[in-house]
């Protein structure tokens, strides 16, 4: 099991930092919600204020689980806002650049028409783990959430249908971190980008999908200041999948029913790599 603070630390001073890229992450390669996290988590500490407001990279290659070189650099700072821009690189390459605004920003515009999904609470659901006790994890990345789904039948009763879901997850072993609001935001950021693949396997039978897609790009809204409750409702949709290229759009619920963050991306479709014999 991974730790989501410490393997998103980075070494050295605000601007030109390394990080560690964890196995603990991996799904095909380092799941890519953890790469972008710890591109906010540079952005937090290069940045004059205190939360993100927004997120949004491209993913430029595969990291490897190395060392990684990690700049951050200021574009504009105004009196409530700041643009940032933050590169990944291993070699020489970058294999993530991304743009994030931060903000101290408290007032303003009041309303709130986001009516949150009706879904049991996290308590009255059982857990992954204990649903699937009898089958391993195929990626060591699962093991950092506790993930409850809100609609689970048992395999020999699922049918295709819409590309969505709906699932409460809380990450271990720490749920969440109320010192820094950039890791915390991390969060909601790994679950945006991380659930868009399962929500499109919704609409195909796993062995008459011979397509994985990885994450092209990413980008997020954190409508409200971290730290956000221990449990996060996903809702995932990716309701287009055509041409090599699916889009998707997720939105992160707090335990009290708040939309705390949003976002959306492409996942481009690639052949599944052939089995060892």
């Amino acid at each position: 099991m991974g730790s989501l603070d410490l393997d998103t630390r980075l070494a050295g001073d605000a601007e030109r930092a390394c990080a560690t890229l964890s196995p603990d992450w991996r799904i095909w390669g380092p799941n890519g919600g953890y790469v972008a996290a710890i591109a906010l988590r540079a952005a937090g500490r290069a940045s004059a204020f205190s939360r993100p407001a927004s997120f949004a990279c491209h993913f430029l290659g595969v990291g490897a689980f190395d060392v990684a070189d990690v700049e951050a650099t200021s574009l504009r700072r105004g009196r409530n806002a700041e643009s940032l821009h933050v590169v990944l690189a291993q070699g020489g390459r970058p294999f993530l650049d991304a743009r994030v605004w931060s903000t101290d920003a408290s007032t303003g515009l009041e309303h709130d028409f986001a009516a949150a999904p009706a879904v049991p609470s996290p308590a009255s659901l059982r857990p992954f783990d204990e649903l699937y006790a009898d089958e391993p994890r195929r990626y060591p990345f699962w093991d950092n959430l506790e993930g409850r789904p809100t609609d689970w039948v048992p395999d020999a009763e699922w049918q295709p249908g819409a590309p969505s879901l709906r699932c409460w997850y809380r990450f271990r072993p720490d749920a969440r971190f109320e010192r820094d609001a950039f890791l915390d935001a991390g969060r909601a950021l790994i679950l945006i980008d991380t659930l868009s693949w399962p929500a499109a396997c919704r609409a195909h039978r796993e062995d008459e999908n011979p397509w994985m897609a990885p994450s092209l790009d990413l980008a997020a809204r954190f409508h409200r200041a971290p730290p956000y409750t221990e449990w996060l409702l996903v809702q995932a949709s990716a309701d287009v999948a055509t041409e090599g290229l699916i889009g998707f759009h997720n939105r992160v619920w707090d335990e009290a029913g708040h939309l705390v963050a949003s976002g959306g991306g492409s996942l481009l479709c690639r052949p599944k790599p052939a089995s060892p014999a």
